[in-house]
């Protein structure tokens, strides 16, 4: 088995060549940027809540609005770096509530093949599998157009819900 010393020289070594601090901290911009563009263009029909970080496997920001928070849910924007894309999830305030809309939901389109709730969310839905951050601007633009689409129609299926 191997020690904490040996992944955490391996982890000094890795971060001193400098290339996974510059993506890191360029992919926090993006999403950054995202967040600032969604406030921009998206406060008619969400709030936005400040960028989270995971460790080192998720970069998201939280939003809402009246109706989700009356059932005590919100979505998550996530970029999640593991599998190197973006991902909207669907929320409960609770665990409590997150289970009781995994039984609802479980059979939707989003967690087909699933047989059990996803780790942190109700759905996980993938947005964006293959983002070309070689044309940032166009990548944003394509993500903010499939949160809205995406958001709006997980939204009317909780709403179907009841």
């Amino acid at each position: 088995m191997k020690t904490l010393n040996h992944y955490v020289a391996i982890y000094k070594e890795q971060l001193s060549k400098g290339d996974i601090l510059i993506a890191y901290n360029e992919l926090v911009k993006f999403v950054m940027k995202l967040r600032t563009n969604c406030i921009k263009n998206l406060s008619d029909e969400y709030v936005f809540t400040g960028i989270l970080h995971g460790y080192m496997d998720y970069t998201y920001f939280y939003y809402s609005n009246d109706f989700l928070k009356s059932k005590k849910l919100k979505l998550g924007l996530v970029l999640n770096h593991l599998e190197m894309r973006f991902e909207i999830w669907l929320l409960g305030n609770t665990i409590k509530i997150q289970k009781s809309y995994w039984e609802l939901l479980r059979d939707s389109k989003w967690n087909k093949g699933r047989n059990e709730m996803p780790t942190y969310a109700v759905l996980e839905a993938i947005i964006e599998d293959t983002p070309d951050f070689d044309n940032l601007p166009v990548l944003a633009e394509k993500i903010e157009k499939k949160l809205l689409d995406v958001s709006t129609e997980i939204v009317e299926t909780v709403s179907e819900l009841g």
